[in-house]
């Protein structure tokens, strides 16, 4: 049995989680980042990062608004979010970006598999699995996969100037080889 407190606690970050998602989404809405799947990733990443995502934002993620990327451009500067982020930070948001693709597919494969059971029939429950979460994790990989796909993709395919087709490529690669 999970204690009362606990409970109580995991709403309270989830609630916490789900405000801070709001406040970054209204923010980039008036101030768009420079790479627009930027705009999905910070509040999908505060679902689960709450304070310190918040945090994180707001000293380096508003260095990298489509405002002051285009301005340094055109002074024919290095753009904020390039000089004054350090390496650290800069993995960090790679890693917020992975985890965010990663988070809105497992919430995408969870919903379905309580919305239409079939689907985890689908992936061995009751067949391979006698519990429905084992095949439901399937489920989960392949819509975390598919969107984490989906998230390189559109990260690299603006990067690189490349070809629908060679943007696919590039983007399979780089998240089925980490």
């Amino acid at each position: 049995m999970v204690p009362a407190w606990l409970h109580i606690l995991s709403i309270a970050a989830l609630v916490l989680g789900a405000v801070i998602a709001i406040g970054i989404a209204v923010d980039e809405f008036r101030h768009p980042q420079h790479m627009a799947i930027m705009n999905v990733v910070w509040p999908v990443t505060a679902l689960f990062g709450t304070v310190i995502t918040l945090w994180g934002y707001r000293r380096f993620g508003r260095l990298a608004t489509r405002a002051k990327v285009m301005a340094a451009k055109d002074k024919d500067e290095d753009p904020p979010h390039m000089r004054d982020t350090p390496f650290a930070v800069k993995v960090a948001k790679g890693a917020a970006h992975c985890g965010s693709g990663c988070t809105l597919g497992d919430i995408a494969a969870e919903w379905l598999a309580v919305a239409a059971p079939a689907a985890a029939i689908w992936f061995g429950w009751q067949g391979l699995f006698a519990e429905k979460m084992f095949a439901v994790w399937i489920l989960d990989y392949i819509f975390a996969f598919f969107l984490g796909v989906m998230f390189q993709y559109f990260t690299i395919k603006p990067m690189r100037d490349l070809s629908v087709g060679q943007g696919l490529i590039q983007a399979v690669k780089a998240d089925a080889c980490r």
